[in-house]
């Protein structure tokens, strides 16, 4: 089985209460004059106390158009990215010669050459590693990246893989634009990076975390515009609809009750559930469909409050959460899970 050997977390440089973005999103968003009773009502409903920019708050008024925004994640995803990357080998005891895989998932920003490509060199990688850019999974990335990194060592067991995470979700805040979409959005997302190195059944490393057992995917059929991007001249618009909670309460409990069931386990075996801090109606239609103990999400909603949701990078937050806070008792199964659009289900089932 692949064993994650470390899992490092990082954040953006410039940090906020959640009171200042809002009147930054007050005076970009809406027009002047206007009452913004509801944005105050949904920043606030977001539960979110505060959140890292990439930019000083000042500096977003000024940034105009897709390619400036763009220009910045480059710039800052893979400065970000190096960061996370070092550490996470650090602490598994192994060094960037050692990588085999390197596997980068985004979908707030883009760039050819690809932010793995642009972080070879700067971090040592050797000139025969495997890159896999993944774009366009949203918060289901994390969970997604550690399926497919799962995959590869499966064939390959004597390697080592690294996924890396890098979401600046402010750099895609929509000025001019009062949607509920928009105003909910910029009350949510935050910008952080994580990165995780994996080590094949027969290669050692870090023993910091769990072993990964198997994963599953599951696509919501008639779902594919209730959650995305829309893409225009001023960049990435938030698609994001109220029906996604509804969307989990029907289909999630049957999704995990047969991801468990194929391996010999029920619900009340799970010691830990790692899962991604969607936003509050997510996370409490999560725990509802699943009927979970009220503390099993303990450490997402900590997770959602203190930074916010950092798109796929935040699972990977959580994870690393839930092994400093909690270690949950050896051999015993955990759940990883992350939604996304497709609209989708990422599924990772773990052995501590």
């Amino acid at each position: 089985m692949t064993r994650i050997a470390a899992v490092h977390g990082t954040l953006a440089p410039h940090r906020y209460d959640q009171s200042e973005i809002t009147d930054m999103v007050a005076r970009r968003c809406l027009r002047e004059g206007a009452d913004r009773r509801a944005l105050d009502r949904l920043h606030g409903a977001a539960k979110v106390r505060g959140r890292h920019m990439t930019l000083p708050l000042e500096e977003y008024e000024a940034l105009n158009g897709f390619g400036a925004a763009n220009g910045v994640f480059v710039r800052a995803a893979t400065d970000m990215g190096a960061r996370a990357v070092r550490e996470a080998l650090r602490l598994a005891g192994l060094s960037a010669d050692d990588v085999d895989l390197l596997v980068f998932t985004s979908v707030t920003g883009i760039a050819a050459p690809s932010v793995d490509a642009l972080l070879a060199g700067r971090l040592g990688l050797r000139q025969d590693v495997r890159r896999m850019p993944m774009f366009g999974l949203g918060c289901a990335g994390g969970a997604a990246g550690l399926s497919r990194v799962h995959d590869y060592l499966l064939g390959r067991p004597e390697e080592v893989a690294v996924l890396l995470s890098v979401e600046l979700c402010s750099l895609t805040f929509q000025r001019d634009d009062a949607s509920p979409a928009n105003l909910v959005a910029t009350g949510l997302f935050g910008d952080g990076a994580a990165a995780v190195v994996a080590c094949g059944s027969r290669r050692t490393g870090g023993t910091a975390g769990p072993a990964i057992v198997d994963t599953r995917s599951r696509l919501y059929p008639g779902t594919g515009r209730i959650l995305g991007w829309d893409v225009g001249d001023s960049g990435f618009r938030v698609v994001l609809d109220p029906e996604i909670p509804g969307v989990l309460r029907r289909h999630l409990a049957d999704d995990v009750r047969g991801f468990l069931d194929d391996h010999g386990l029920k619900k009340k075996d799970v010691s830990a559930w790692v899962c991604h801090p969607g936003g509050p109606q997510v996370l409490e239609a999560v725990g509802e469909a699943l009927e979970l103990p009220d503390d099993a999400l303990d450490v997402t909603w900590r997770h959602l409050a203190d930074v916010g949701n950092l798109s796929s990078s935040s699972v990977l937050h959580v994870l690393r959460d839930t092994l400093a806070a909690r270690r949950p008792p050896r051999g015993t199964p955990g759940v990883l899970l992350a939604m996304g659009p497709g609209f989708a289900c990422e599924m990772v089932l773990l052995r501590w």
